[in-house]
């Protein structure tokens, strides 16, 4: 028995000191928390979703709104899928079937956006009136139907009951009531089909505005749908495709012959009013914008077709409608997510408009006793704005709605036995994102940099992308601070960890800091797929490069990025990327409202870099690496937005192409990366600063190259084979 309990307390003092072994191995890896405590990180909390708060701040000066509106407007065509826009094929326009009123006809409209992708419509005109008119366009919104919708018996009488409308075929079909009167009143007016709605049926209903979980099918690499995440990596969306048939439905009015192209307003509500303020912020044809029910600080719009990757980070829907000014523009509330309006967003566009000179350019009419609608009352109020701006120079009883008669389904469909309907489905799907994808492509291509002078356009337009993909390039030196927490005496270096912090935007890094005691005023910043225990072994002393980069005389420094070292509960690395509560599996209700983790983690690098560049002891000589398949494509990006804050970077392209992630939840998900070609195309952004790039073929990095040549600084590349090391390169004498 003596031996047996012996035995037993030899092995639990032999478990004992393992234990203890393991725990001392491990004990020297230095840490800023104790166990279990996280940074406090703001984008740590829950993501923020499109029901959150999106308020603005008017600026002070023309001359800084300037600046941001020019970024914001990039923003958005990067997000919608049109920078650059898409070629303009022939509209190839079909007028037909017109019906002939007492004093407006109506027409059946339909033209290609895209080579074989049609546009679907009615088209309004006056009788009587000769000369260039006005053009409006007409969104319809979520009505049921759409174009096509008739609100029915009961409904109708339930909003003349509420004075909401004042005629029986008004209040069944208020779209028709919209376009009816401003024909009367003299303009030309193009009232089309929102993606699977009425005629336009080549993307259904289902998939445009219901679409819920992903298609396996449609992922494919190389013949993928919308959706997917190769479609994302293109920044292909149906609120892209949805902008796109507005922008080239205002070509299609500025086309006709009794159209006055200085003259173009649009006006639609609900889905129709996110298209209104959208396509008016980016055509600058527009002249006049009525946006109803749809701009607000709340609810910045549900469905699939409002949004897509990108859009509204760190932005919403005031800011957005803010880009018409000071163009005239009035827009509604109502008793749904717009009833704080007067209160809240709508001063904040008085002041706006103030700022801009023209105080008197914008309206709200705040009607909160009525729920989501475009009524008889609010189009009365768009009614006088048309006829102010437009120069109708209409009496005010002109302006009063009259009786009319209502088109049936029949009259406005554009499709007959004369007019066959279009293929659709799946198969066209592909085909159309296919089309897109190629003409995005010849594009840049035809960019491909020869000389100084295209590869500042090839910049302008690749780099522009990744400007807005990345959306932040290096921060202030004031906006960033570092709080010093341990420092160890580890002989030949000092051993100092802490806290860096992005103070406006609420983000806190631990840092190693490896500070060799006879420095050469030279400090290498390494990026790690481990965050800064990457730099260690598991006894806690430098991995052998990073020793020998100390030696030399080198600072080094470590980061634990976004959801790295510290970052992670119980060790373990992070496989999905944070979403919304929102079940649908879109990307858009996610990433079009937050950055990815990817991006974040660029961020990161960059308020190191800001950092490491601006400290009390400032260093000659700033280098960057990414010497692994995960740090390298993070280094690429923030290397690109880095400028001359960076001397060298060292770069292990091997691993990653955005173009192959198949999950949209991935942390290495970065949408538009692949439409812009890819890590080869974030590499050549390098140029024409020195840059080693490892673990690739030659033929893999022509672009690359042909922008260090363009930049006249071939000999500034580096490439090198998979195993040799960064450290022999950033210590080669200069």
């Amino acid at each position: 028995m003596f031996r047996m309990i012996s035995r037993f307390v030899l092995l639990a003092i032999a478990l004992i000191a393992a234990f203890c072994f393991v725990r001392s191995s491990f004990a020297e890896l230095p840490r800023v928390f104790a166990d279990g405590k996280l940074p406090s990180d703001s984008r740590l909390a829950a993501p923020k979703d499109l029901n959150g708060y999106f308020p603005f701040k008017p600026f002070e000066s023309a001359k800084d709104w300037d600046k941001r509106a020019g970024q914001l407007k990039m923003q958005m065509r990067v997000a919608l899928g049109l920078w650059p826009a898409p070629t303009k094929a022939p509209l190839n326009p079909v007028i037909h079937g017109r019906i002939e009123r007492d004093d407006y006809t109506v027409e059946r409209v339909y033209f290609e956006s895209m080579p074989g992708f049609y546009v679907t419509g009615s088209l309004y005109r006056p009788k009587g009136i000769s000369g260039k008119m006005p053009g409006v366009l007409c969104p319809h919104g979520h009505w049921a139907n759409g174009r096509f919708y008739d609100a029915g018996e009961k409904t109708a009488k339930e909003q003349l009951a509420k004075g909401a409308e004042k005629f029986d075929e008004a209040a069944r079909s208020p779209l028709q009531a919209r376009c009816v009167h401003l024909a009367r009143m003299g303009c030309v007016v193009f009232h089309y089909d929102m993606i699977g709605y009425a005629d336009s049926k080549q993307i259904s209903f289902e998939v445009a505005h219901r679409f819920a979980e992903q298609r396996p099918e449609m992922n494919s690499e190389s013949n993928w749908g919308l959706y997917s995440s190769r479609a994302e990596s293109h920044l292909q969306s149906v609120m892209g495709l949805q902008t796109w048939n507005s922008i080239r439905s205002i070509d299609f009015l500025e086309s006709l012959e009794d159209v006055d192209p200085k003259r173009l307003a649009v006006t639609g509500a609900s889905g129709g009013g996110t298209q209104t303020m959208i396509v008016a912020a980016l055509d600058p044809r527009v002249t006049v914008s009525m946006p109803c029910v749809m701009v607000s600080t709340a609810m910045q719009g549900g469905c699939t077709c409002e949004n897509c990757t990108l859009l509204r980070v760190g932005t919403g829907n005031i800011e957005f409608a803010a880009l018409f000014a000071p163009k005239p523009q009035g827009m509604t509330a109502a008793n749904d997510w717009t009833k704080e309006m007067s209160t809240k967003g709508f001063p904040e566009l008085m002041a706006h408009y103030k700022m801009l000179g023209a105080p008197d350019n914008v309206m709200l009419v705040d009607r909160t006793e009525f729920n989501h609608n475009y009524n008889s009352i609010s189009r009365a109020a768009m009614y006088r704005l048309f006829n102010d701006y437009l120069g109708l120079m209409l009496k005010e009883d002109q302006l009063e709605e009259r009786d009319f008669k209502r088109l049936t389904q029949e009259e406005m469909t554009v499709w007959n036995d004369e007019h066959p309907k279009p293929e659709g489905g799946d198969k066209f799907e592909r085909s159309l994102v296919r089309w897109w994808t190629e003409d995005s492509r010849k594009q840049l291509d035809a960019l491909m940099p020869t000389d100084p002078k295209s590869l500042r356009r090839y910049r302008e337009v690749v780099g522009g992308g990744l400007d807005a993909i990345i959306r932040r390039g290096l921060p202030k030196a004031a906006d960033v601070e570092y709080e010093q927490l341990d420092k160890v005496d580890k002989g030949d270096y000092l051993q100092m960890v802490g806290l860096l912090r992005n103070n406006p935007h609420g983000e806190e890094l631990p840092v190693l800091f490896m500070y060799p005691k006879r420095w050469e005023s030279k400090a290498v910043i390494w990026i790690d797929e481990d965050g800064k225990s990457g730099l260690l072994q598991k006894d806690g002393s430098p991995k052998p490069e990073i020793a020998r980069l100390v030696s030399s005389g080198a600072s080094v420094v470590g980061i634990d990025l976004l959801y790295q070292g510290e970052f992670l509960e119980g060790g373990e690395s992070l496989e999905q990327t944070p979403r919304v509560e929102n079940p649908r599996e879109f990307a858009g209700y996610t990433f079009g409202y937050n950055q990815t983790v990817f991006a974040s983690r660029v961020h990161d690098i960059l308020s190191a870099i800001t950092f490491v560049r601006n400290h009390a002891y400032t260093p000659e000589q700033v280098h960057l690496v990414g010497n692994d398949s995960v740090a390298g494509p993070l280094v690429a990006c923030a290397r690109a937005q880095a400028g001359d804050a960076i001397d060298r970077a060292a770069i292990d392209a091997s691993g990653l192409r955005f173009k192959k992630i198949r999950d949209f939840q991935s942390p290495r998900f970065l949408p538009g990366a692949a439409k812009y070609l890819d890590l080869p195309g974030i590499l050549s952004l390098s140029a024409p600063d020195k840059l080693q790039i490892s673990g690739v073929e030659m033929d893999d990095l022509s672009l690359v190259r042909a922008a260090y040549k363009a930049a006249g600084a071939s000999d500034a590349l580096t490439i090198i084979d998979p195993d040799a090391k960064a450290v022999n390169w950033l210590l080669a004498e200069e």
